[in-house]
């Protein structure tokens, strides 16, 4: 079975995310910007009220993902409020000043998220060096997935690459690769068959007449329903 996760950047979106048949959802805010991290009340609605399993997005600010010391203070804060709040999973990031991912921020992070599982976001699709020798960190590391659009603009230009990531995850003790970036009702079907990705993530949004995105109910229907026999 694929796994589809929708990215909900509010309540209203996470409901939505609900009512098209969704059972994990990332939840943020700010997509504009890439998003952010989503307020406690707001994670504890999505968890306790839901009933959605929710994976944490723990970004304090937008621009690069090289940060200070009371960033990342701020960073491992954040991590303790979702472990309390039920979050089943966070989603971070962590590269140094070369651009590359930072090893020992990474590994602070799993060892801070205890009995959550952690993702690795798409910081990656920026860092410098190899990407399959980022995989390999990454796993060592502890996270738990990586989401990733194939180091391209979207996941189906990055195909060629994700499907690399996929083989080798397959060689790592329980890790994932998790598709995302344009990823739509359209394409969801054609981005499995050719990756053999089986985790896919899509925010299946909608302009609203405020100029602000929401999630559709409709097209989460629809993702889910184009991926259902994979």
């Amino acid at each position: 079975m694929i796994q589809v996760e929708i990215c909900a950047a509010s309540v209203a979106s996470a409901i939505a995310a609900k009512q098209g048949g969704a059972q994990r959802i990332e939840l943020c805010r700010n997509l504009e910007c890439g998003g952010l991290t989503p307020s406690d009340d707001d994670i504890e609605y999505c968890v306790r009220t839901l009933g959605l399993r929710t994976h944490v997005l723990v970004r304090p600010r937008p621009g690069d993902f090289c940060y200070s010391q009371s960033e990342v203070d701020e960073i491992m804060s954040t991590i303790d409020r979702c472990r309390r709040l039920g979050a089943a999973a966070v989603v971070v990031g962590f590269l140094d000043a070369q651009g590359r991912i930072d090893v020992e921020l990474t590994r602070s992070a799993v060892r801070r998220a205890q009995d959550m599982e952690v993702t690795f976001h798409r910081a990656f699709d920026g860092a410098s060096l190899g990407p399959l020798w980022g995989l390999s960190t990454l796993s060592d590391c502890g996270c738990t997935r990586l989401l990733t659009s194939g180091q391209k603009p979207t996941a189906m230009e990055g195909a060629g690459l994700i499907r690399q990531l996929v083989e080798q995850s397959k060689t790592l003790h329980h890790f994932q690769i998790l598709a995302g970036s344009g990823v739509t009702p359209d394409n969801a079907r054609q981005l499995v068959l050719s990756t053999g990705v089986r985790e896919i993530h899509g925010s299946c949004k909608r302009l609203l007449p405020d100029g602000t995105w929401q999630t559709d109910a409709t097209l989460v229907r629809q993702l889910l329903s184009a991926v259902e026999d994979l």
